[in-house]
């Protein structure tokens, strides 16, 4: 009796571990689709737009067919939303833990800016196509790029509002505009380096430091001399 039971209760234990091993395969599986999928949308959003890009070739080229991209995604606008989520992931993940952040103007803004920087250097193609077919973008597509966009600046904003209230963020300054001047000459920055068949006769990390030490000065309420070089 005693045998038969070790017997059960192993080959229960053994079937438990077959179910698990499946449940990991399949969920490993259902994430490398995923990862396929949201790596051909970008490829494809960058070279066709959003309009051209269908959702049939980008599951073609993700090597599925279209109803498994409807069973991840139930539009494209959603996959586009993944996309956006995966492009700003490393600036989404900096500023959700700004309490790790020195508080130092000049460094903390350095890092986020050479953060950004890269996301822009690495999606230059989908930034451009994205740039360049705004004004034709459906209204869902323009809401999810405006809505996540306006994410980041939002929490760099509550960053720079603690500096205010810390005293070290001078209270003259509208806080929302500032940050959208900070990152759109790192973008401008990035367009200008990237289009010009030439050297600059400057690298990117000399812009990248002109641009953050420009900001800062300007905002801190520290004097020139004792901001960090």
């Amino acid at each position: 009796m005693i045998e038969i039971f070790s017997i059960s209760y192993l080959l229960l234990i053994m079937q438990a571990s077959t179910c698990m091993n499946i449940m990991e395969n399949l969920a490993s599986k259902t994430l490398q689709t995923r990862i396929r999928l949201i790596k051909a949308a970008t490829e494809l959003f960058a070279s066709s737009g959003l309009t051209g890009a269908t959702t049939r070739e980008i599951a073609r080229v993700a090597g599925v067919n279209e109803v498994t991209l409807f069973r991840h995604f139930s539009s494209k606008e959603q996959l586009l939303a993944a996309v956006i989520q995966q492009v700003i992931s490393l600036q989404a993940e900096a500023l959700a833990h700004q309490d790790e952040w020195t508080q130092d103007l000049y460094i903390d803004l350095k890092h986020y800016a050479e953060l950004y920087n890269q996301m822009l250097e690495q999606h230059e193609a989908l930034i451009r196509t994205f740039i360049g077919e705004a004004k034709r973008h459906p209204d869902a597509a323009r809401q999810i790029l405006h809505d996540a966009c306006q994410s980041l600046n939002e929490q760099l904003v509550r960053y720079l509002k603690k500096g205010q209230e810390n005293g070290t963020v001078s209270p003259d300054f509208e806080l929302k505009p500032a940050v959208d001047m900070f990152t759109g000459m790192l973008l401008s920055g990035m367009l200008r380096r990237t289009a010009t068949p030439t050297t600059l006769g400057y690298s990117s990390e000399c812009y990248i430091d002109n641009c953050v030490k420009l900001f800062v000065r300007g905002i801190s309420t520290l004097a020139i001399s004792t901001v960090n070089k």
